[in-house]
């Protein structure tokens, strides 16, 4: 009720002006020739018409009404420079404070819950820098301020921020306007006051703040390096600290553009996706598929299926699939590439000096540029007593030569998950436990049933709502204390794997003497550039987060690399508005952007679209009929907002999302598409024929159907 009262007076107001021609009272033609009366009517009550005026000036300010630039010529006119400048300066800046709030008031919930995620961007921008471009924006008079006042309500430009930067930067152009009313007898028309050379001057003005800007980054990059000195001559153009995804892409890119690049592993090439992540696991979780096939023998037509193996056979094999793609990342490869290898450990000494120790070999090399790559390892939570537990971590497991008999897992994330249906599968007896009130607690509560179900399928006790409390030895064994409703239970096992997180790799890097601030999972602090304190100095990957994932990585080490080398001519933020992930348990879970739990939370209109899977001919001719696709669409429309699919090969058929996320393709567009038959990938076009059924025109249908009855 407030909001449509607000808009009928508004409304009200605009409205007579346009009905009575309030307009002719607001010409330079009416204004020369009551010149000599106001100047009268000031004379006699200079008090009331200053203060007539300001009111006036602000309301029609406020109103964004046309005839703020007369009043401002009549203000120069009658009241002198410096008055008519005070003057209208602060009623300006009042009034278009009024209007940005009655915008706010009246469009902003409804502008934000309807475009919210397309606008994220834009906010987290003005949220960041709304001052700086406001600024801007009102140095230059050509461009309508009113418009200006109307749009940033819709944004979340704080209220004294708005108020405080238009009063300064709306100044140059009040005195433009102030001081041409002080010559009034000589104006012949507004459009001779904003003269090519005077538009010219504003637009170079709007730079200003942007040069401005420079400056003040120059400056404060010479505080940031105050103390170091910096070499005139460099032995490289960039040095890249880790040979894992990040720092790989990173060094290729360098090459690649012919720059000097050095790229420092004090372990080995590849890094953990290579030699202890993504790849062994994908590894053992393919035999660990085919090992379970003899407990699905019924389910594919079979009276029974062998599968007798030995487990260091398996683990064997997990090393020669290393050994067939390490050529890959190999230093022969990049070598070859153009880029310099270098084994050991690297410490920066200084922001364009890189130390490197291998042994007893130390060496030192100059750099314009670091970016620092180093990866990150398994987090071992400070549980007492686990120290003495000789742990498993995704790093060492695959040193094993047993198959461990009860193997606990600590932590239902990912790669919690994904091991324990693994070593499940192979025959460990496999014990889950999970402080939160169920695993993969990051996706819809659904896609966590199915996974949950599938791996007590497979043989895991999942305990959710379990909290580690302690480890010990006892009678010879080792137990774990949980807390559970209350309670402390014992959990024995012969081994641990502990999967709750990953923690950055910064030890050793001279990160305490270069003031380099790191979160509490030590991933390193950087802008939107990847840039750290150190304006030179990057960041990519699992050191520096958000998302650890190794196709994250890669994504991130290209703007990292450009930056690092260009940036001095033009630097990419890094683009995160696409991002998809998946756990490759049985069934897969795949995700890109928001899933429903997410919308919610976040108070984003939007609307659910579900296909089940078990519904798709090719999943129940492969006895593989589980699963569903959910699609997150803006409220109204066919734009993609998310996409979970669980299911197997989802991490495969998320790929068509996210390209459509990535260009703006719309559910219309995945159903006009073919996809070939029987194939999983149909899903997709069925989860789009599902949004096109809910919205199919029922009136118009019924007008169809009775066409149909009168031809027959």
């Amino acid at each position: 009720m407030k909001k449509a009262l607000l808009f009928i007076i508004i409304a009200a107001l605009i409205a007579s002006y346009f009905i009575f021609d309030l307009g002719q009272f607001f010409s330079l033609a009416y204004l020369k020739e009551q010149q000599s009366a106001f100047d009268g009517l000031y004379a006699d009550k200079p008090a009331i018409v200053l203060g007539a005026f300001f009111i006036l000036y602000i309301a029609v300010t406020a109103l964004s009404l046309p005839g703020a630039a007369i009043m401002t010529l009549a203000a120069g006119a009658l009241f002198g420079f410096w008055i008519a400048l005070v003057l209208v300066s602060f009623a300006s800046s009042i009034g278009a404070t009024l209007a940005f709030l009655a915008s706010r008031f009246l469009f902003h919930d409804t502008v934000q819950e309807r475009f919210g995620e397309r606008l994220k961007k834009i906010n987290q921008g003005i949220e960041k820098e709304g001052a700086f471009y406001l600024f801007t924006l009102r140095l230059v008079p050509a461009f309508p301020f009113f418009v200006i006042n109307l749009v940033m309500g819709l944004t979340p430009l704080k209220t004294r921020t708005f108020y405080w930067v238009s009063q300064i930067g709306m100044l140059a152009g009040t005195a433009v306007y102030v001081n041409a009313g002080t010559q009034l007898g000589q104006i012949e028309s507004l459009g001779g006051l904003l003269s090519p050379q005077l538009l010219g001057a504003f637009v170079l003005l709007g730079f200003f703040p942007w040069i401005a800007k420079g400056i003040m980054n120059r400056l404060q990059a010479r505080k940031v390096y105050k103390g170091w000195k910096k070499p005139k001559h460099f032995d490289r153009n960039l040095v890249v600290i880790g040979a894992g995804a990040a720092g790989l892409v990173s060094a290729y890119i360098a090459a690649t553009v012919k720059a000097k690049v050095t790229l420092i592993e004090k372990h080995k090439m590849g890094g953990d996706c290579l030699n202890t992540g993504c790849v062994p696991s994908k590894a053992l979780i393919k035999s660990a598929h085919l090992a379970y096939q003899e407990k699905q023998a019924e389910k594919y037509g079979f009276d029974s299926i062998k599968t007798d193996f030995r487990f260091t056979k398996l683990m064997s094999r997990v090393q020669q699939v290393i050994a067939d793609i390490e050529p890959h990342d190999s230093v022969e490869r990049y070598t070859g590439l153009g880029v310099d290898c270098r084994q050991g450990e690297a410490t920066i000494v200084s922001p364009w000096a890189v130390e490197i120790r291998n042994g007893d070999k130390v060496e030192t090399l100059t750099t314009r540029s670091i970016i620092i790559a180093s990866g990150a390892r398994p987090f071992v939570p400070p549980i007492s007593g686990i120290e003495e537990m000789d742990i498993l971590t995704s790093d060492n497991l695959w040193e094993q030569e047993e198959l461990p008999k009860r193997l606990l897992v600590l932590g239902g994330g990912p790669i919690g998950c994904e091991l324990a249906q693994t070593f499940a599968r192979l025959g460990s007896q496999v014990t889950q436990v999970e402080m939160l009130p169920r695993i993969m607690i990051r996706e819809d509560e659904e896609a966590s049933e199915i996974v949950t179900r599938s791996l007590q399928e497979s043989g895991v006790q999942v305990l959710t709502n379990h909290k580690a409390i302690r480890f010990a030895r006892e009678n010879g064994e080792k137990v774990l204390y949980a807390e559970h409703d209350g309670k402390e239970i014992t959990l024995p096992f012969d081994q641990v794997l502990v999967a709750v997180g990953r923690k950055a790799n910064t030890d050793g890097l001279g990160l305490e003497a270069l003031n380099l601030p790191t979160a509490a999972n030590g991933t390193i602090q950087t802008n939107d550039l990847l840039q750290s304190r150190y304006p030179n100095i990057y960041a990519c990957g699992d050191v520096a987060g958000p998302y650890q994932f190794t196709h994250t990585a890669s994504h991130q080490a290209w703007y990292a690399a450009v930056n690092a080398l260009f940036g001095f001519l033009k630097s990419f933020k890094v683009d995160y508005r696409v991002i998809p992930w998946c756990t490759f348990t049985d069934p897969e879970v795949a995700r890109v952007g928001l899933n429903e739990l997410e919308a919610i939370e976040q108070g984003i209109e939007h609307e659910v679209t579900r296909y089940g899977i078990d519904d798709l001919d090719r999943a129940i001719a492969d006895s593989a009929a589980e699963g569903f696709v959910k699609v997150i669409t803006a409220k109204g429309s066919d734009k993609i907002l998310g996409v979970t699919i669980v299911g197997q090969h989802a991490g495969d058929l998320i790929a068509e999302y996210v390209l459509a996320m990535k260009h703006g393709l719309g559910l219309n567009k995945i159903l006009g598409t073919i996809h070939i038959y029987p194939t999983m990938a149909e899903a997709n076009k069925f989860a789009a024929g599902e949004w096109k059924k809910a919205r199919k025109p029922e009136g118009l249908l019924r007008w169809v159907e009775k066409l149909h009855a009168w031809r027959r």
